[in-house]
């Protein structure tokens, strides 16, 4: 698994820009929020909380609530405007010397050590290993080593075994666990973990619960991080109702309705994989197995198809601004049965279009 500095890739290229500026009208593959969501009685706990906008936010009941959720003491949480802001706060506070993102995944990690002046190494997960990741490759000087499980775009489930062998004295081991409410029974999760050293882990509910407007995420770390981390935070970062937002979601009938959605995202997904690998002949490959709300393919002549597809309907991401990844790859987001049908068709289209089929 190589190394290389940073360089070269739109780091700030996300799935949403794939669906703005007149792609409002497409059937969206692009954007990993499930579908459907918020759900009604979300709606209503948010839409209650906005009686006391007048008051700036409390949010030590929310917190208390994820505390209590993972199994950790308040001192262990941190409440976010969303994961992104963690990663903002993560290169901004912590002083390290030689970090390290685990490439392919998601790109705002390194987007963010960067802004904040740090030169940023890369370890290169490869197609030929299933996009696996052996913790040899990581640089022993590593003092900050940041990956996703499962991995946005690979939807690569890392064991939890292999991650905890990241860990070393000296270094923070970031866990961007993201997605991982969408893996029936958290397999593999390190949040509630305290006794691997360095480890943060960082949640969101944006994903699950389609709650990317609003902004919500939280950080599971040592009381000392955390602490570190809310000194550079500005004053009320987490708003009223996404404070509602989180309590609500991480209730024992929350948590039982996200186990029930996983699985139905797993069957969902078994059966966008098996109409994908149908069209083997046009040389298209998914990495597997897939584990979280998106897959991860090979297309010749991707970009084309991209293209082809958004003419009859259906936004993708393109993959080519993940480092590892070059213009072949797009990731494409489970739906249900019916969109996936009609997607499986319009992709049968592209691809005779595109390769002259």
């Amino acid at each position: 698994m190589p190394t290389e500095p940073a360089s070269g890739h739109d780091l700030r290229h996300h799935g949403d820009a794939e669906v703005r500026d007149g792609g409002g009208t497409l059937v969206d593959l692009a954007v990993n929020v499930r579908a459907d969501t918020p759900p009604a009685w979300l709606r209503d706990r948010m839409a209650a909380s906005l009686a006391g906008l007048a008051a700036y936010p409390d949010g030590r009941a929310a917190r208390a609530a994820v505390a209590a959720r993972h199994g950790l003491p308040v001192e262990r949480v941190l409440l976010t405007a969303g994961a992104a802001e963690a990663f903002v706060l993560l290169a901004r506070a912590l002083k390290v010397s030689r970090p390290v993102v685990v490439h392919p995944q998601f790109t705002e990690p390194e987007a963010a050590l960067r802004d904040a002046g740090h030169t940023v190494d890369r370890v290169l997960l490869r197609e030929s290993d299933g996009f696996r990741l052996d913790p040899a490759a990581v640089p022993e000087e590593a003092d900050l080593v940041v990956v996703g499980n499962p991995t946005n775009p690979t939807s690569v489930l890392h064991p939890a075994e292999t991650l905890t062998r990241l860990s070393r004295h000296g270094r923070t081991l970031v866990v961007d666990e993201a997605f991982m409410d969408a893996v029936p029974g958290e397999r593999e999760a390190l949040a509630g973990r305290t006794d691997v050293p360095g480890l943060v882990v960082l949640r969101s509910l944006t994903k699950t619960w389609g709650l990317a407007g609003l902004r919500i995420g939280y950080v599971l770390a040592a009381p000392e991080t955390v602490a570190r981390l809310e000194r550079a935070q500005p004053l009320w970062p987490v708003s009223t109702p996404a404070l509602a937002a989180a309590e609500a979601c991480v209730s024992p009938a929350a948590l039982a309705e996200a186990e029930e959605a996983a699985r139905g995202i797993a069957a969902d997904r078994a059966y966008l994989t098996a109409g994908l690998r149908d069209f083997a002949s046009h040389g298209l490959r998914v990495t597997g197995p897939a584990e979280a709300p998106f897959v991860l393919v090979r297309i010749p002549a991707a970009a084309d198809v991209r293209e082809r597809l958004r003419a009859l309907g259906y936004a993708t991401r393109r993959g080519d601004t993940f480092p590892g990844l070059d213009e072949e790859w797009l990731r494409l987001a489970v739906r249900d049965r019916e969109t996936t049908e009609g997607f499986l068709r319009a992709l049968g289209r592209a691809l005779g279009r595109a390769l002259g089929a």
